[in-house]
């Protein structure tokens, strides 16, 4: 009994830290914005670098999308609706939750990762020596660049087509679904609503993986272990908290 309520203490004191610096990170974000060529570098790092993975991951998840239904709805006599069934799972599911999990491990953990490194070698102490605040002038460009850029790949990955193309690809040139009922059933069928909703959940993923990502890696142990653990751990509950928001985004859009 005790070491269960000696686990839910450490949770909820260990939640209550990190809101705190959230706040601390939120507070530095206004005076970031002067400084617009801090928050441009990191996107190129934390958005672009992403962007390949993203193109072929949308893809590969496209085709399979369109091997699975149409197996399915070909039972039913209803394979031109294939079209419909790719673009909607892409656009309001897969789209940002494939998305995020693939820049949770690979922009969160960078960013878990060089935070680590830089506590382990004393820079964020060094610039706290110098009046120079580490949350303002190292977290918060990271933070701010990471909420930006995950719904814009959210949007490449589905809103720009990367994951439908794919669909379109394996449906309409090599199972043989007819291309005018494919586009023009995704054109009827998918509306603004559903790439609000993608959207939206892209942007709540984005604050949270960049949000666990800067934490871990800024309180992390200034040791080799200590910023391994960091990044493993950045990884692993980004991915568990994409799920679990997932489910009450998607529970709360269909009410």
């Amino acid at each position: 009994m005790s070491g269960a309520f000696s686990i839910i203490q450490n949770f909820l004191s260990g939640l209550g830290r990190a809101q705190f610096f959230l706040l601390q990170v939120l507070g530095a974000i206004p005076a970031l914005l002067l400084r617009p060529r801090l928050i441009v570098q990191q996107l190129y790092y934390v958005g672009q670098l992403s962007m390949v993975i993203i193109v072929l991951a949308g893809s590969f998840v496209g085709m399979v999308l369109a091997l699975q239904g149409y197996r399915t709805l070909i039972r039913f006599g209803a394979e031109e609706s294939l079209g419909v069934f790719v673009a909607l799972v892409i656009v309001r599911e897969l789209g940002p939750v494939v998305t995020a999990l693939l820049f949770a491990g690979r922009a969160g953990s960078a960013l878990a990762a060089e935070l680590g490194l830089m506590r382990a070698t004393d820079q964020l102490s060094a610039m706290e020596m110098m009046a120079v605040d580490p949350i303002r002038r190292v977290v918060a460009p990271r933070f701010l660049a990471g909420v930006i850029a995950m719904p814009l790949l959210a949007s490449v990955f589905a809103v720009m087509a990367i994951g439908i193309a794919g669909g379109h690809a394996i449906g309409v040139e090599l199972l043989g679904v007819d291309a005018g009922s494919y586009w023009s059933q995704i054109r009827g069928s998918v509306g603004m609503d559903d790439i609000t909703d993608g959207l939206v959940k892209a942007t709540v993923f984005g604050v949270a993986i960049t949000w666990i990502a800067v934490y871990q890696g800024f309180n992390a142990e200034p040791t080799s272990e200590g910023v391994s653990r960091a990044t493993t751990s950045t990884v692993v509950i980004s991915s568990l908290s994409i799920l679990a928001l997932d489910f009450v985004l998607t529970a709360f859009m269909f009410k």
